[in-house]
């Protein structure tokens, strides 16, 4: 039985949807444990009632340090006093990541977590790190992701022998800034299958196995596929239904068009994890709704029978590669 600590007030729709999910999610092997309100209606899921909550706009340390009967951390913190063998929120990122940092803590030797999400592509799907937790990053940290995304390809994904891409301007060697110049020079030094730099324009082609990138990038390509994705099928829909002839059209592209939209879906995989942390964490979309919250707590159920915490220590570990380029481009 895996035992999943759920945020239930974390997110834009919680705790309804948050509730219900968790409830879709529960089976013979995946045990939800709800933190939430008193009086919550659990769904019949066991519920550890708090205090406190924190919501998106807060300020994420000053929120963690200050209300520690709150949700999010009372359920970060069953991972910390095993309690619970993971953790699934919806909520405040910055929060998520300072309550696991001060609470579950960084693997030996990792210098920053980075977010790891899963990217729909056309040859199957992608791991993007990072996404989102390190706006600002130094080359070896890059290294750090790399490998980090790695196993996730090869424990979640069941890639064998991953490539390995830098997210960059152009496909060149010596394309991008100083940070992808050097954390370029240091991959090649790697034990990792890294075969270059690859363009935004080739996410969705499925241009790599795992996409490196410092946070602020990785968020802004993140985001901008999401809205892209979702803007291209919502025009797809409106004008199936426009005329007459559309809606005749779309009666018969229907199944095809149900197929894309649930490959290209990013509530299908429902989160991603931090990784380089002493214990599992999976942060979810905060607009999740019960679909999406299901599939984060399956995807962390996964992240728990496949030792993906145990296998990036075993990782970083035996890494041997220099933390300073000793070359540019």
């Amino acid at each position: 039985m895996i035992r999943v600590a759920v945020d239930a007030l974390g997110g834009d729709l919680a705790p309804d949807e948050i509730v219900a999910g968790a409830a879709d999610a529960a089976s013979p092997e995946i045990e939800p444990t709800l933190y939430g309100s008193p009086g919550l209606d659990a769904h019949g899921l066991r519920l550890v009632e708090v205090s406190e909550s924190i919501a998106m706009h807060d300020h994420a340390v000053e929120a963690v340090r200050s209300r520690p009967d709150s949700s999010l951390v009372r359920a970060v913190k069953a991972v910390a006093d095993g309690e619970c063998d993971v953790v699934v929120s919806a909520g405040n990122t910055g929060a998520m990541l300072a309550a696991s940092l001060l609470h579950v803590r960084r693997l030996p030797g990792v210098h920053r977590p980075g977010i790891g999400v899963v990217i729909p592509t056309k040859r199957g799907p992608s791991v993007l790190i990072d996404a989102g937790a390190n706006a600002d990053a130094r080359p070896e940290h890059l290294v750090q992701f790399a490998h980090m995304g790695a196993v996730f390809a090869e424990e979640i994904l069941g890639v064998v022998s991953p490539e390995v891409r830098l997210l960059s301007i152009g496909e060149e060697d010596e394309k991008g800034n100083q940070l992808t110049l050097d954390a370029h020079a240091l991959l090649r030094l790697s034990d990792l299958r890294f075969v270059g730099n690859m363009e935004g324009r080739l996410l969705l082609e499925g241009g790599a196995d795992v996409v490196v990138a410092d946070g602020f990038t990785g968020n802004v390509a993140l985001k901008t596929l999401e809205g892209t994705i979702k803007t291209m099928l919502d025009a797809l829909r409106a004008e199936l239904e426009s005329s007459a002839r559309g809606k005749l059209g779309g009666a018969l592209m229907r199944p095809a068009a149900r197929k894309l939209r649930a490959r290209l879906d990013p509530e299908s995989y429902g989160g991603g994890y931090l990784l380089g942390l002493n214990g599992l964490v999976v942060i979810a979309h905060g607009s999740s709704t019960r679909v999406a919250i299901a599939n984060a707590i399956r995807l962390a159920a996964r992240g728990v029978e496949h030792r993906v915490v145990e296998r990036l220590q075993d990782r970083l570990a035996k890494l041997d590669t220099p933390t300073r380029p000793t070359h540019v481009g």
